[in-house]
């Protein structure tokens, strides 16, 4: 009975709840028998739990399970206590058979970067060495030893014996895997097979069904079951399960985080006092949570710290705004990954060197002090290093360094820097050296000698990308000390692409790439103990114009634009000689240029350019040099045209107060279209045009409103676009404004109106018939004689037309309708003919008047209705008796009587007519009564009797299926041959199984071949096939073994007589688990 577990084992929770340092309680069983320990470990980074039992008792068995939460982290550990009724004199109890003594320790080690599911990676997947390697097995034992577990062996014993008492799931064929182990951001396929593929699964994670969603799909792949997890995260680590009915398949995913590694390492920076510092580096991952160190302690940035912190993407800085002494030492930033570390050393200056006056001869001392002591540095004159030798001594104690002359020369005269290593901060004096005048006596004045270059002006011009060599004479004694001088800049003889030497009679300055920064004034400065001498060289070096600046079209034309733009920012040192132009269409890329003479001006004119089509000009500079490169182009511009000035301008109507004027398009509108149509008018004896519409109007007709009374005005018509408007159109004399009192009334009836107007039934009829007459006239309307029903016809009328208006036209809507206009006793009228026509009905009687031969002639009468339409002709087809399938025989016939001729012997026909008008055949036809049957006299033919043969059989296989052994990963194929009538059904199955919309089967049939393609098969493909045919008279079926071989991925253990793979270490036979 100590042996049983208690059904409800007692459970425990930690739980972790603080932000930096996590602290744990248990949630029950605390109290004086239950004592928890906290403990934290800096250097490894460790947290160990202790829980510890005094007095166990038997209720104390049972299942305990650690829970570990951090930020959204979640993990957890689980463990079994075992209390056994045997007392040794130092123990009253065991943790899975260990003997641990009055007070039970179990300890849990966890690093939050990887945590419990450890151990079970390196016993399940082998942990690798340094070589890459897998792990020994003979040092199994000594790693379980380091996670808490010292009986291995006994361990592993359990485990293979509770392995043995599994059962046979009758759901699954192929469980989950105990483990599965995924990196962040991942994909992971949990796969299932089921023995029977239509019983119902569920997924769940952490006893929550999953649904399907973008992050889980599922797969059915034959028995098969696939649930796909996309982008692991770190709340994807947890235990999930499949139930299929009553079974429950369960497992655990670990979801591996990668280190986020340092990808720049900090660089050691060396600064002054009161500078700006930022150490940058780099890591793997954007957003990663990382810690700024110095000198191994944590660097403070709160609100009121002077180090600030900052994160871009994966790139993180550490900032001092004001450097100080204090901010010496090492700086590390540390990353899951790795850590990386930097110097910092500001320089502090406590003495500057000090510009100084020497006499000849007289020794020369510099110094200055800076700390740190220990950074070493380097002395220049202007610009040169300076080297120690016999004359001249360079010391380093402490925090001073001094350079020191015996004896000084006019030579040392000069700018002199002092530059600490690594540092970008310098240290500067000026020293004069003054000769005296027992040094002058004995030498000669240095003169520099520029008559011998030749040069007007003293000016050299140079072409930009050559090489420039000056070589200027020189004189003096002793010989002088020559320095070459840009502005302040002096050229070394050590320079790479300027620089200057200098030979006992002559001194020279070499160019190797002239460019356009080169250009200036040289100064040439010799020196020597009797005096100096300076001169100044100017260098012109020219180059190709600099790009002109982008087109501006401010004015565009059918076939032409006009362009301007600014001449370029610099000439390249000669004058601008012209510019060439080119031009391209917006979609091509191909230029052509437009100017071969050089265009003087900025301003241009292309023509001969397609209407509606964008284009793009651009602009070249030339000067003496060459030709510079090609301005920006110019935005694209579409040529347009106004179009032509509208036509046929005549007074419509007069008041007293409004003129109604009307015309027609223009003749030419172009490529920009009409936009709408601008009116104008000049009241006679002035120059003035007045815009009668503010608004472009689309129509031709428009009233100009506002006029006085017998004021004489014209009128004209401007046609708009946008390209601009259109000449204007103009009344060729003046229009009085004077209402006319009387008018008599005219109908002017459209051309089209003018004979019959025919329209089909059910179409729209809107008929406008214009007139003139004042005052209004009287307007009425008769059809053939009568009035109109207003039901049937709707009629509007106006005071210039009158609109007659049928929505859906009718047979009865046909005849003469009379309009009416009348002006007191004036009176005119005009006539319309509207005929509405429809489909004619079928043609009467169709007989068959003679058959002889293969001919038959047919005759049949006109339809009793025409469709209001007179008829066109007629169709005749022709139908064997035997198809029913009509043919046409002719279209289009005139005549009520026709021949056929060319049938054939022996068949019998049917004859049908449908007749023809202007809107088009007869729904129906008339079909002939009698049948004409083609004969041939003399013969009578006598049709043989035949029996039947029955050619129905059962399925039977001609052609079994063949045992057969592929190769993994190559296409194999099962085929077999069956007859049987009529034609089976053919059903592949695998073990019993049918195969159905499987991707990895292609089956197929021809001719009673039956074949069965496996796409590259896995040793799971192989089994036992069996290809089924099946029809009304019976069935047959035909097997075959198929092996699959390739290499093993398991090893197997030989467990109970049966090779089975061992879950923990892989090996056949185990040495761990077997003793």
């Amino acid at each position: 009975d100590l042996d049983k577990q208690i059904e409800n084992p007692p459970l425990s929770t930690l739980l972790i709840e603080k932000y930096i340092k996590p602290s744990g309680y248990f949630i029950n069983k605390t109290g004086k028998h239950l004592q928890l320990k906290e403990s934290f470990d800096r250097i490894t980074k460790v947290h160990t739990f202790e829980m510890h039992i005094i007095k166990a008792k038997e209720n104390y068995a049972g299942n305990y399970r650690c829970e570990v939460t951090y930020k959204d982290k979640f993990d957890s550990c689980s463990f079994d206590l075992e209390v056994k009724g045997w007392r040794c004199p130092s123990c009253c109890f065991a943790l899975r058979g260990f003997c641990l003594g009055h007070v039970f320790k179990a300890t849990f080690m966890m690093m939050f970067l990887q945590t419990f599911p450890r151990l079970l990676r390196v016993l399940t997947f082998g942990q690798p060495s340094k070589e890459g390697k897998e792990t020994p097995f003979n040092e199994y034992e000594k790693i379980a030893f380091m996670y808490g577990i010292t009986d291995l062996r006994g361990l592993l014993r359990r485990l293979k014996k509770t392995k043995k008492e599994e059962k046979k799931s009758e759901a699954f064929a192929k469980k989950l895997e105990p483990a599965y182990q995924v990196d962040k951001g991942g994909k992971i396929r949990l796969i299932v097979d089921l023995a029977d593929p239509t019983v119902e699964l569920k997924w769940y994670k952490n006893g929550q069904e999953i649904r399907p969603a973008p992050k889980y799909i599922f797969e059915h792949k034959g028995t098969q079951r696939i649930m796909v997890i996309n982008n692991c995260q770190l709340n994807d680590d947890a235990a999930y399960s499949v139930v299929a009915g009553d079974e429950k398949s369960t497992t655990e995913l670990f979801v591996k985080v990668l280190p986020v590694n340092i990808v720049k390492e900090l660089e050691a920076v060396k600064t002054t006092v009161n500078e700006r510092i930022e150490l940058e580096c780099e890591v793997s991952e954007e957003g990663a949570q990382v810690k700024w160190m110095k000198n191994g302690v944590e660097v403070p940035t709160g609100v009121r710290s002077r180090y600030r912190v900052k994160a871009e993407g994966t790139k993180h800085w550490l900032i001092i705004d004001d450097a100080m002494k204090e901010d010496t030492g090492t700086y590390s930033i540390m990353a899951t990954g790795g850590t990386s570390e930097s110097h910092v050393q500001p320089l502090k200056i406590l003495q500057d060197l000090q510009d100084m006056k020497i006499l000849l001869g007289k020794p020369l001392k510099l110094h200055c002090e800076i700390l740190p002591i220990n950074v070493p540095g380097r002395w220049y004159r202007n610009g040169q290093l300076i080297q120690p030798n016999d004359r001249i001594s360079i010391l380093h104690r402490a925090k001073t360094h001094k350079m020191e002359i015996e004896s000084s020369v006019l030579h040392d005269a000069g700018d002199y820097t002092f530059v600490p290593e690594g540092y970008s901060q310098s240290l500067s004096a000026k020293v004069h050296i003054i000769a005296t005048t027992s040094h002058v006596l004995f030498s000669d004045p240095p003169r520099v000698h520029l008559e011998a270059l030749n040069a007007p002006d003293n000016t050299v011009t140079i072409v930009a990308g050559n090489k420039l060599r000056l070589e200027v004479p020189i004189s003096g004694e002793p010989a002088p000390r020559v320095v070459w001088m840009k502005g302040e800049r002096v050229i070394l003889e050590t320079g790479n692409r300027v620089r200057a030497e200098t030979f006992t009679d002559h001194t020279s300055l070499t160019i190797d790439v002239a460019e356009r920064e080169d250009t200036g004034n040289y100064k040439i400065v010799l020196q020597n103990e009797a005096g100096e001498d300076t001169a100044s060289v100017k260098v012109k070096v020219v180059d190709i114009p600099d790009a002109p600046g982008s087109p501006l079209v401010p004015e565009v034309g059918g076939d032409w634009c006009s362009m301007t733009w600014d001449p370029p920012h610099y000439d390249g040192g000669s004058p601008i000689l012209g510019y060439f132009i080119e031009r391209k269409k917006k979609q091509s890329s191909r230029w052509m240029r437009l100017n071969f003479d050089l265009c003087k001006e900025t301003t241009f004119e292309p023509k001969k350019m397609i209407e509606g089509v964008p284009y793009e000009v651009r602009i070249f500079a030339v000067n003496a040099i060459g030709v510079s490169k090609p301005s920006e182009p110019s935005k694209p511009f579409i040529p347009l045209a106004v179009t032509s000035e509208p036509t046929m301008l005549v007074v419509d109507d007069v008041t007293d107060t409004t003129v109604t004027m009307k015309w027609r398009p223009p003749d030419t509108i172009g490529a920009a279209g009409l936009d709408g149509y601008r009116v104008e008018y000049c009241i006679e004896g002035t120059d003035e045009w007045i815009v009668a519409n503010k608004e472009l109007t689309e129509k031709t007709r428009y009233t100009i409103t506002g006029l006085t009374m017998e004021d004489k005005i014209l009128v004209r018509v401007k046609a708009i676009n946008a390209a601009g408007e259109s000449p204007p159109r103009t009344t060729q004399h003046s229009i009085l404004n004077f209402e006319v009192q009387s008018q008599p009334p005219k109908i002017r009836i459209p051309r089209h109106l003018k004979q019959t107007y025919i329209r089909k039934v059910g179409e729209v009829v809107n008929l406008v018939v214009p007139f003139v007459g004042k005052p209004r006239p009287k307007v009425n309307w008769l059809k053939d004689g009568e009035a109109i029903e207003p039901s049937q016809v709707s009629i509007r009328n106006s005071d210039c037309d009158s609109i007659i208006f049928i929505r859906k036209a009718e047979r009865k809507h046909s005849g003469k309708y009379k309009l009416t206009v009348q002006v007191e006793k004036h009176m005119d009228t005009a006539l319309l003919d509207i005929q509405i026509v429809d489909l004619p009905g079928p043609p009467q009687c169709v007989r068959i008047e003679e058959v002889w031969g293969v001919n038959v002639a047919l005759d049949w009468t006109p339809p009793k209705d025409s469709g209001n339409a007179p008829i066109t002709g007629y169709t005749i087809q022709k139908a064997d008796k035997k198809t029913m399938e009509w043919y046409t025989c002719l279209e289009h016939y005139h005549r009520t009587c026709i021949t056929i001729s060319e049938l054939v012997v022996g068949n019998e026909y049917f004859f049908r007519v449908f007749s023809e008008n202007m809107v088009g055949l007869s729904e129906s036809a008339t079909t002939t009564k009698d049948i004409a049957v083609i004969m041939k006299e003399g013969l009578q033919l006598k049709s043989p009797e035949y029996i039947d043969y029955d050619f129905t059989e059962a399925p039977k296989f001609t052609q079994p299926l063949v045992n057969i052994c592929a190769i993994a990963g190559y296409n194999t194929t099962l085929n077999c041959s069956v007859r049987a009538n009529p034609r089976p059904k053919v059903i592949w199955m695998k073990n019993k199984i049918i195969i159905v919309d499987d991707p990895r089967y292609r089956m197929f049939s021809n001719q009673g071949v039956c074949s069965l393609e496996i796409r590259k098969p896995s040793p799971f493909d192989g089994g036992m096939y069996t290809c089924k045919a099946i029809n009304d008279l019976g069935e047959a079926q035909v097997d075959c073994k198929l092996e699959v071989k390739g290499q093993s991925v398991l090893q197997t253990v030989k467990l109970a007589d049966e090779d089975v793979p061992c879950s923990l270490c892989f090996n056949t036979p185990c040495k761990i688990c077997n003793d």
